[in-house]
């Protein structure tokens, strides 16, 4: 209730933040341009920077091509976000709050059209990578200096309905990133990844289905060099709740027979709650993990698994 929705006016958003921001001139944070760095027939991704001060989270807010307003909260360390399940050839109006505490300080706002249907540029993912692999060599010849190579694509996590997947880029260095797969209806699916992450997760997936993934590193618009790789999700047979109760007195007693290696979780709060998302945060005391797991049911009584990069301390259940 306390966000607008995006129909509302950003000009009268202004006034009341920047007096408030007057009140205040040592804390005073200032969002910069809101921009579209990547757009695909699905998905569109945001950037922004924050030339003065900081901010304790943000809130993207967008309306649907129903009409419907979405509201995604954004923690307040990045200042990178994918916007998913647009559709296609359509006009989006975005609007970025900067939020201290629950206050809105800032906000700015931009436009982008998704691509059509039909992605001409990239190739689909049925395609061979032995048919890009001699193209990618031939170019990085050309600047031996400026040479970037993609590791190894390996995949960290599994479930039902997402995949978690890790690269390295052991040479040089990537504009951003495109991963490409064909969903459980043979539809090609493209995610844009900023060129400075090293894991993505995959969400939507159906369960017990095998999946070809295509990493591609880009630099000014051109493929440079591209990994792949097959797995198949998790069938539905776990649920989570008894996956806690096995799993339980397994993992009290290794902790308890290797002190060194113990690890601890703090508390889970939920810092960003919206009609249609709970942002979660939490820390690691002690020790540290390699990854993370959250768990739930969805409001049909289904179990959800979401994984989470053992380098996060937070995340945002859409």
């Amino acid at each position: 209730e306390e966000l607008p929705l995006p129909s509302e006016k950003p000009q009268h958003e202004k006034h009341q933040t920047e007096s408030h921001a007057s009140k205040a001139p040592l804390v005073r944070a200032v969002l910069g341009e809101l921009r579209v760095s990547s757009v695909t027939p699905s998905s569109v991704q945001l950037q922004w920077s924050v030339p003065e001060g900081s901010f304790d989270s943000f809130m993207l807010q967008y309306r649907d091509a129903q009409g419907q307003p979405q509201a995604l909260p954004v923690d307040g360390g990045s200042h990178l976000v994918t916007v998913l399940g647009l559709s296609p050839s359509h006009r989006y109006r975005f609007h970025l709050y900067g939020l201290q505490g629950r206050k809105k300080i800032d906000h700015v706002s931009t436009e982008a059209v998704t691509a059509a249907a039909q992605p001409e540029k990239l190739p689909l993912p049925t395609e061979e990578p032995k048919q890009e692999k001699p193209e990618t060599k031939s170019h990085p010849s050309e600047g031996p200096l400026v040479r970037a190579v993609l590791g190894e694509l390996r995949v960290y996590s599994v479930t039902p309905s997402s995949v978690g997947l890790q690269w390295s880029v052991p040479k040089g260095s990537f504009d951003s990133f495109m991963l490409q797969y064909r969903d459980a209806q043979g539809q090609p699916q493209a995610l844009p990844i900023d060129g400075g992450s090293r894991s993505v997760t995959v969400p939507g997936l159906s369960p017990s289905h095998r999946y070809r993934f295509h990493l591609y590193g880009l630099r000014g618009g051109k493929r440079i060099d591209r990994v792949s790789t097959d797995i198949v999700t998790a069938s539905e047979e776990l649920l989570p709740s008894e996956e806690n109760e096995q799993e339980k007195p397994e993992t009290e007693s290794p902790a308890s027979e290797a002190l060194p290696a113990r690890a601890v979780l703090g508390e889970l709060r939920a810092s960003s709650v919206t009609p249609n998302s709970v942002q979660l945060q939490w820390s690691v005391p002690e020790g540290s993990f390699d990854s993370f797991m959250l768990q739930y049911r969805d409001a049909q009584g289904q179990p959800q698994a979401l994984p989470v990069d053992g380098g996060y301390h937070s995340v945002t259940v859409p």
